[in-house]
């Protein structure tokens, strides 16, 4: 299977490549109204896996994430028109120059060419990834999890249906519809077909993917984020921040999995948090010895609780003396994905955002705001982690690679 839906994406990524900026855009404009069109439809197919989710006993939680609503298609509708009026960066000129041979020189941004996109449970993702990769002349290989198969398979199937009528390649998106771990481990390897390939879901999930994956793999989506109270923050500020990056969703990357305080409030600010975060939801603290002496409901967190992506209503608590040893305690456990303090110490602040190693650092404001759209990119492929190529919320510059074109006029060297 991957040897049949491999070749049609290498195919069509060529083809997408010519494909015109405002064909591309009426394209994305056209697919949004279908999916509104077709609501009843998608709701349809995904209540099939909602029913096997309950069946199999998945969290409420993680069924949070696999729920399709009429809003969510509607967002999904309007991260479509979102991405059509965004510019376009393909053939944009990053440099221009004659060198001292004569030769002129430009540099112009180009499609990755075929996108391979594992991810879990979230369907929007389907149309997240293809409307960028689309925008941008890639083709796309997805391979959703089990749970959400009905979904993605209708959504592709709409994708499809929407590129026939528009005379546009169908294998622009393909669905890998065999879920099982060996189909999944030949699409890692699919060099000959795929340039690149782009994880988004579970800790487990990526790194079984960095570990079997000979293609280049773009990290995203392990989101380990920590909150620091600092010893001048305002209390009444920083609970909101953290009720908010905790309770809202916790089942996304950028919800706060840990959190730091000053030993000098400890005493005073935990009891009160903990006080105002049960009024919305019960949170489960995991904490050193020196939280759990003052918090009424807790147990003692271990190692391994501090380096965990909970995606639960599960928090883990750190004492510290001082800024440095938040920073260090940060950079020991985190997955370099969003990090925030709450302090009132401007110095304080600047320290903190320029010696914490993570894509988003924030002062003063929950870590849920890592996201492409809030970051002006229009829908997100997903969140990069690492340094290289792509880091923080992906967007359309994300899916492009460089090429260099040369003329000259007899030049030998």
């Amino acid at each position: 299977m991957i040897e049949e839906l491999g070749q049609k994406v290498k195919i069509a990524s060529r083809a997408l490549s010519k494909v015109q900026t405002i064909d591309k855009n009426n394209f994305l404009i056209k697919l949004a109204d279908s999916l509104i069109e077709n609501t009843d439809r998608i709701l349809s197919e995904n209540q099939k896996d909602l029913e096997k989710a309950q069946l199999h006993g998945i969290s409420n939680i993680m069924v949070d994430r696999l729920r399709l609503t009429e809003t969510r298609i509607a967002d999904m509708a309007v991260g479509l028109r979102q991405v059509a009026g965004l510019p376009d960066p393909i053939g944009q000129l990053v440099q221009g120059f004659t060198n001292l041979d004569g030769l002129k020189i430009v540099q112009k941004k180009v499609p990755l060419g075929a996108v391979g996109m594992i991810f879990e449970s979230r369907p929007n993702v389907t149309i997240d990834a293809f409307s960028l990769c689309f925008k941008t002349g890639n083709s796309v290989l997805l391979r959703g999890g089990s749970d959400a198969l009905f979904s993605n398979m209708v959504l592709v199937k709409i994708i499809k249906e929407n590129l026939k009528s528009s005379n546009l390649p169908e294998s622009a998106v393909e669905l890998l519809s065999d879920t099982s771990h060996a189909e999944a481990e030949k699409m890692m390897q699919a060099t000959a077909y795929l340039d690149v390939l782009i994880p988004r879901g579970s800790s487990r999930l990526i790194n079984t993917v960095k570990a079997k994956a000979t293609v280049p793999v773009i990290e995203t989506g392990v989101g380990n984020c920590t909150i620091f109270v600092d010893e001048s923050a305002d209390f009444e500020m920083a609970i909101k921040i953290i009720i908010n990056a905790k309770t809202q969703r916790p089942s996304v990357c950028n919800a706060a999995e840990s959190l730091v305080v000053h030993a000098k409030i400890v005493d005073q600010f935990l009891p009160e948090l903990q006080k105002e975060i049960d009024k919305v939801h019960k949170i489960e603290f995991r904490a050193d010895e020196k939280a759990l002496s003052v918090l009424t409901e807790a147990m003692l967190a271990t190692d391994e609780d501090f380096r965990t992506e909970y995606l639960d209503y599960v928090v883990s608590v750190k004492t510290v003396d001082n800024l440095d040893e938040a920073i260090e305690h940060i950079n020991k456990y985190t997955s370099h994905h969003s990090e925030a303090i709450v302090t009132h110490d401007y110095f304080n602040a600047q320290k903190f955002q320029d010696e914490i190693d993570s894509a988003a650092v924030y002062v003063n404001a929950s870590t849920r705001f890592t996201d492409g759209f809030v970051f002006g990119l229009g829908a997100e492929i997903g969140i990069s982690t690492q340094k290289l190529h792509a880091r923080g919320p992906m967007g359309l510059d994300a899916l492009t690679s460089t090429k260099f074109l040369i003329d000259g006029t007899g030049q030998t060297r």
